[in-house]
């Protein structure tokens, strides 16, 4: 096997350890195994060529996220950054682990952490894009509904539906306006971009 080869296998190894379930059309898969894929699948779409690092940080862009849970920081905004900020942090060390264990660089391991933890999303970095564009490609078509639900706050909906446009390239834009969107999703799409 190729290091990258070796480096995928145990990212998704990890997360076929999570409890939680994706109910697929061909059965039950652990979720964050799921969303890997999904994210996999879209930077297939936005990026067929892309770079073996970015496509590891893709693939790791949740690695064992079910074992740090929301609740386990304030529901406050404060609480909820400290989160996704500690989720990023985790997430970079456990993948770059994987990747110097599987036969990357220090150097390598530790760009495949920078994009996981997008630290150079505000300088301009491509890459770093990319996966941005990924990860609201499959929120809006994986998670928003349930998350709709859960939150039954159609105005805050709305702003998160801006904040996640605000932050996609145009081309990640075009992408998410070709994804079926249940009817719902749909109106409030709407609403957010026409405000």
């Amino acid at each position: 096997m190729t290091k990258y080869e070796t480096a995928l296998e145990r990212i998704d190894a990890a997360h076929a350890d999570d409890p939680r379930e994706a109910q697929t059309a061909t059965g039950p898969v652990p979720y964050e195994l799921h969303y890997a894929q999904k994210m996999t699948s879209y930077l297939s779409t936005l990026n067929p060529s892309a770079p073996e690092l970015l496509r590891l940080a893709i693939r790791a862009q949740h690695l064992r996220r079910w074992e740090v849970p929301r609740d386990s920081y304030p529901a406050t905004k404060i609480g909820y950054h400290s989160w996704r900020a500690g989720l990023q942090r985790r997430q970079a060390a456990l993948v770059e682990q994987i990747c110097v264990e599987s036969g990357y660089s220090a150097e390598e391991a530790a760009r495949v952490g920078a994009l996981v933890r997008k630290a150079d999303l505000k300088q301009g970095d491509p890459d770093t894009q990319t996966l941005e564009d990924v990860a609201c490609l499959v929120f809006l078509d994986d998670q928003f509904d349930k998350f709709e639900a859960e939150l039954a706050d159609e105005e805050k909906m709305v702003d998160i539906l801006r904040k996640t446009w605000g932050k996609m390239s145009e081309r990640g834009r075009e992408e998410a306006l070709k994804i079926q969107l249940s009817d719902k999703a749909k109106k409030l799409v709407g609403i957010a971009l026409s405000g």
